[in-house]
């Protein structure tokens, strides 16, 4: 391929892959880039903004925030085998209900990263 560095060069190879200029070719790896310029299109470090928290989307898929914050889900043992069930069980079991007022609840708010899904 042409304009492309010898295979088996590895430092070449990968300079080359960043888009290095040649003049940075020629200066030892380990020495500290130049003041004021960024390497490639990378982003500036010096930016003061947190990353952002991502959704547990498991946790997005079985529970769910109110208005008043609290945490809806689905009962336990409804989705099969209902059959040798009660059926005032199984009536009781119909629908979502609200988690306790726990550690879980606070847990499940983090997780799900401050929205309501």
């Amino acid at each position: 391929r042409k304009g492309r560095p010898a295979a088996g060069n590895l430092y070449f190879e990968r300079a080359y892959l960043r888009k290095v200029s040649s003049s940075q070719l020629n200066e030892s790896p380990f020495s500290p880039p130049p003041s004021g310029s960024t390497m490639g299109d990378s982003t500036n470090f010096e930016s003061p903004v947190m990353p952002k928290q991502k959704t547990h989307k498991g946790t997005k898929k079985r529970f769910r925030l109110t208005a008043t914050g609290k945490v809806k889900h689905r009962s336990a043992g409804t989705s099969h085998l209902s059959a040798r069930k009660t059926q005032k069980r199984v009536r009781h079991l119909r629908g979502t209900s609200v988690a306790a007022k726990s550690g879980i609840a606070k847990n499940i708010k983090l997780a799900l990263a401050g929205n309501s899904y």
